[in-house]
């Protein structure tokens, strides 16, 4: 019949599938394929039908599967995305970090989420139990399930049963069988295209293709400042702990105030999983105040894990006695040596420490060689993936290109060269030379050039870690984990060691001192190398004290100096009263008076800071040092200015300046005669102080530090101001207040105050309000008082502007003036000054390049969101916390928003969005 196809039957039921004549092909379905089944019913019946009677091509290895979870996983959010998106664009991902850290929680909870990963397209192989590398093919294979048939075993029989199978294998434990592992995991990728590796281990594989992911310790809260619960529980460690230990005690509830002492428990155990975990189980036997305290000794607290677990689990003595077990002799005896310092240390400070033999290019001397064997082959110099040669020394003693910065300096994500191009040691042990009849030579004798290199060992085996953040002298600093550290010194001490190391590294840090206080005639003020070497300090002279040692002396006042920079006054004057009473004869009485009054004027302490600079200066009069001496004067004059004494405090200041144009110091000079003009200025000689300070500007624009830079300004403004050069008096404020490091210091409160004052002056009165508003919450957050003079000259300032402006007015302003924060108060304290036009214009210039006559193109929401917290004076950190970004996409957000608004600091940013309609504050 025309327009009907011949009729076939559903493969399915046999029905009759008629094909309609407008069938556009004659008897085909509308896709182009002729019709098989009646319905969808049929079609999914026959397919299951062929699917039940489908024979698998070969047995498939059972295989374990992932061991189960048997506690809830806590915090790691952002790690595992991160993580799953690795998973998907890898073959190899290693996780690495120092024992305890959740390497192997995390790779379980990351297989877990794979599809299919419970029913058998992950697979579990536990390596800490075998010990033979040459094993590891047959421990493999057990693991999965692979039998060994047809004469293939080994490798051969792992590649045969795995190169079709769509696989995600896990290796927990790699770093003592690293060789073997990397040389299988090597083997199978190459030859098992469908197969991908998640490896757990505390050093990387170093395998072509691998990507490391550094896992890191939890976080924290911040110190210092107050936590209720729902602060606590931004933290992951303080998570983590609450979880523990409701788990270990099932009426655990955190109490009333408690919550300082949970932030604090995880800050002492630096965020360290294991560590946080088995503090927890304490929970159900000691309060939170007892296991703080038990602290002191973690080693022998943090005891008690898990019965099921592995045994380096069960306490964090053996997760870190595993670590220690694979290192060589010289690694061990660096690695104990360095526990003496727990503020961290870079290159030069750990060769100093941990050194104690003659430095030399020759090989002759050398007491070690490493065992041979590169990981994929060879020997000598050319095979030894270490740079180690055979008797010869451990490297040359040079830096590599680039410097020590260089070392380390990766992201925490990175390619299979973690360390960077150098090479470093590796898991060989190192092989002590004998003295020719059989007996090892000693294995203590550590030289200076032997000693970076083997930091980059432990910094690759998790041992240490990279201190990441500011480092102004350019080089990487290291530090080892609280846990760890006391683990080394533990060890250090069992070697008898210890007064030996510590020895060493009082000679270092007395070294250090002596060179910061040679450096020109007023030490106290300057700054100088030891700033990061603090907690080192602080713990040098808590050991030096101890012992009666002789060095106690000189590192106490280097630590009071850093001290009194910070206005840490109460501890400075502590540690100054025992120096006073160890030095009655010493050169060094009069420096130390002369501090001790410095940090008396600071504390207000009128009476005490006049006798004790008197005693300075009388000290140094009896000597022949001219610097001493006008370091005596200055402190005098110091006092004197304290006091309100404002012309006798001019007369000491140009003695002072007398004395100093004898040492030939053009910066000590300058320093001189900025003081001196602020002295006379106090006085109403206003003239006299403008000369001297046109005098001094440029050598201390050429070389002061910051601080001394920025006093100096604010002076300059301050003698402006007096004489009614409103413009110049806020240039010089503002300039000031953009040179001052970011965050809440008393550095930016004499800037807010001169530009209140020239608000005030112009009659910009809410301006004025908000300003002084904004500067005396400052003072009030960080707790320091102004100059009495010069606060009494605001406040004259203020109560006219005052008299001048309706009470709500004044209330209205004040509040919108303690809401100024940060870069957002820094923006509108600029705004219409003519530095920030200077400054900002420039960036526009530069932006306008690029952009052109267009503009420039807009920011996006999360951009605007990021620029407006940046402009709140929020931290990466913080602003990822709010948003709930990870640091790193916010740090990618805030590139190209300075990119788009053709801008370098965050300062500019929150200029930008002050500038926009709806920005911060307006003077309306």
């Amino acid at each position: 019949m025309p327009g009907v196809a011949k009729s076939r039957g559903c493969e399915a039921c046999g029905a009759p599938l008629p094909t309609p004549s407008r069938a556009p092909s004659g008897g085909k379905a509308p896709g182009g394929r002729p019709a098989r089944y009646c319905s969808r019913a049929c079609r999914q019946r026959a397919f299951r039908q062929r699917t039940e009677h489908r024979a698998p091509p070969q047995a498939e290895p059972a295989g374990r599967g992932l061991p189960p979870s048997l506690d809830a996983f806590v915090g790691r959010e952002r790690e595992l995305s991160r993580l799953r998106t690795l998973l998907r664009s890898s073959r190899l991902l290693t996780l690495t970090g120092p024992g305890g850290v959740g390497k192997t929680r995390l790779a379980l909870e990351l297989a877990g989420s794979v599809r299919g990963a419970r029913t058998g397209r992950a697979q579990w192989v536990a390596l800490d139990s075998l010990r033979d590398g040459e094993l590891l093919p047959q421990a493999l294979a057990a693991a999965l399930g692979v039998s060994e048939r047809g004469g293939r075993a080994g490798v051969e029989a792992l590649v045969h049963a795995l190169s079709t199978r769509t696989m995600l294998v896990v290796l927990d434990n790699c770093e003592h069988l690293a060789d073997a592992c990397a040389q299988l995991a090597a083997t199978l990728l190459s030859r098992c295209p469908r197969m991908r590796i998640l490896a757990t281990s505390r050093e990387t594989l170093r395998v072509p293709g691998e990507v490391v992911f550094r896992v890191a310790e939890l976080s924290l809260t911040p110190a210092g400042e107050d936590h209720d619960v729902a602060g606590l529980l931004r933290s992951e460690a303080v998570r983590l702990f609450l979880e523990r230990a409701r788990t270990s005690d099932a009426t655990f509830e955190l109490g009333r105030g408690e919550a300082r002492t949970v932030a604090e428990i995880c800050r002492r155990l630096d965020g360290l999983p294991l560590a946080i975990e088995l503090a927890a189980g304490r929970a159900g036997s000691l309060s939170l105040t007892g296991i703080l305290h038990g602290l002191d000794d973690q080693l022998s607290l943090l005891r008690d894990g898990s019965r099921t677990g592995p045994g380096r689990h069960r306490e964090l003595g053996a997760a870190i006695d595993w670590s220690h077990r694979l290192l060589g002799p010289l690694e061990r005896v660096v690695f104990r040596r360095l526990s003496v310092l727990g503020g961290g240390f870079d290159a030069e400070g750990a060769a100093a420490v941990c050194a104690n033999g003659e430095e030399s290019g020759d090989g002759g001397g050398d007491r070690y060689r490493y065992g041979g064997g590169d990981r994929y082959g060879g020997g000598g110099r050319d095979g030894d993936r270490y740079g180690y040669g055979d008797g010869d020394d451990v490297g040359d003693g040079s830096l590599p290109a680039g410097g020590i910065d260089h070392i380390g300096r990766h992201d925490v994500i990175g390619h299979h060269d973690v360390i960077g191009p150098h090479d470093v040691i590796g898991p060989h042990d190192i092989v002590p030379r004998t003295d020719g009849i059989g007996h090892p030579a000693p294995h203590h004798l550590v030289r200076p050039q032997q000693v970076l290199r083997v930091i980059c060992a432990l910094e690759a085996k998790s041992l240490i870690v990279r201190v990441r953040g500011d480092e102004p002298r350019g080089a990487a600093r290291f530090r080892q984990l609280s846990a760890i550290r006391a683990y080394g010194m533990d060890r250090l001490a069992e070697a008898g060691e210890l007064h030996d190391t510590w020895s060493r590294a009082l000679d270092w840090l007395a070294r250090q001192a002596a060179g910061a206080a040679g450096s020109g005639a007023f030490p106290d003020t300057a700054e100088g190398p030891l700033i990061e070497e603090q907690e080192n300090l602080a713990a040098a002279v808590a050991y030096a004290a101890s012992r009666a040692d002789g060095r106690h002396v000189p590192l106490a006042f280097a630590l009071a100096r850093l001290q009194y920079r910070q206005e840490q006054l109460t501890a400075a004057r502590a540690l100054l009263s025992g120096v006073l009473e160890r030095v009655q004869d010493c050169e060094d009485r009069g420096a130390a008076l002369a501090l001790a009054a410095r940090s008396a004027c600071l504390q207000d302490d009128h009476a005490a800071a006049l006798d004790l600079a008197q005693d300075a200066v009388a000290v140094e009069r009896a000597g022949r040092h001219p610097a001493r001496l006008a370091n005596a004067l200055d402190a005098l004059a110091a006092a004197r200015l304290c006091r309100g004494e404002f012309s006798d405090a001019v007369a000491v200041f140009a003695e002072c300046l007398a004395v100093v144009r004898t040492l030939g110091s053009p910066l000590d000079l300058a320093l001189c005669r900025h003081h001196l003009a602020w002295a006379l200025l106090q006085t109403g000689r206003a003239a006299e102080a403008e000369r001297l300070m046109q005098e001094c500007l440029p050598e201390l624009e050429a070389g002061a530090p910051a601080h001394q830079l920025t006093a100096a300004l604010h002076t300059a403004g301050a003698i402006q101001l007096a004489q009614g050069d409103l413009a110049a008096a806020e240039r010089r404020f503002a300039e000031v207040l953009l040179k001052t490091p970011a965050g809440e210091s008393f550095h930016a409160l004499y800037p807010l105050e001169g530009l209140a004052m020239v608000a005030a002056e112009r009659g910009e009165l809410q301006r004025s309000l908000r300003l002084y508003a904004a500067a005396a919450a400052i003072r009030r957050r960080i707790d320091t008082e102004p100059e009495a003079h010069w606060w009494g000259q605001v406040e004259a300032v203020v109560a006219r502007v005052k008299e001048r402006v309706h009470p709500s007015g004044i209330s209205a302003a004040t509040a919108a003036g303690r809401r100024l924060r940060g870069a957002r108060l820094v923006a509108y304290a600029l705004r219409g000054t003519q530095v920030r036009s200077v400054v900002h214009g420039s960036a526009h210039d530069e932006g306008r390049g690029r952009y052109g006559a267009i503009g420039q193109p807009p920011l996006t929401g999360r951009e605007s969101a990021v620029a407006e917290l940046v402009a709140e004076g929020m931290t990466n950190q913080q602003i990822a916390s709010h948003l709930g970004l990870s640091k790193s996409t916010v740090a990618g957000h805030l590139d190209r928003v300075r990119d788009k608004l053709g801008v370098r600091s965050r300062t500019q940013i929150a200029v930008r969005v002050a500038e926009r309609p709806g920005g911060p504050e307006s003077d309306d």
